[in-house]
């Protein structure tokens, strides 16, 4: 039997970040089954932070996310909708589909915050596993 402190780090990584996901995206099915489809983006924020928060998650809500430019840090306006323990972002619309303009949203804030893995999910559908996207930053800092 291969014990946890036995496997490579990256190993360790991936097993906690897909324990991690699927206990956001089991918090945001149950969000999505009591509300449903077509509720506005905030309804379904506040929500999921109360079923991650009650599943003893620390989640952060609205994050700041500056930019660096020229060596200045910069409040442009980008906010995270969730960061859950302080490494898993999750992206929240309720839009009538996801587009690519959304995955570019996501990326770029990947990229910004130096975290490796997001969730994109659309409540707007009528099962939520059709509005669920995991994207991965790929690109170095």
């Amino acid at each position: 039997m291969v014990q946890a402190s036995d496997q490579p780090q990256s190993a360790q990584s991936a097993q906690r970040f897909f324990g991690l996901t699927r206990q956001v995206i089991g918090a945001a099915i149950e969000v999505h089954r009591h509300l449903g489809p077509g509720m506005l983006e905030s309804a379904y924020e506040a929500c999921l932070t109360q079923e991650l928060v009650n599943a003893g998650l620390l989640v952060e809500r609205q994050k700041v996310l500056p930019i660096v430019y020229k060596g200045q840090r910069l409040d442009v306006g980008y906010r995270l909708d969730l960061v859950v323990e302080r490494s898993l972002i999750l992206e929240l619309k309720a839009v009538e589909r996801l587009d690519r303009v959304h995955l570019s949203q996501m990326l770029s804030y990947l990229k910004l915050s130096g975290h490796q893995l997001g969730l994109l999910i659309n409540f707007n559908v009528p099962q939520l596993k059709e509005g669920i996207r995991r994207v991965a930053n790929t690109l170095p800092k």
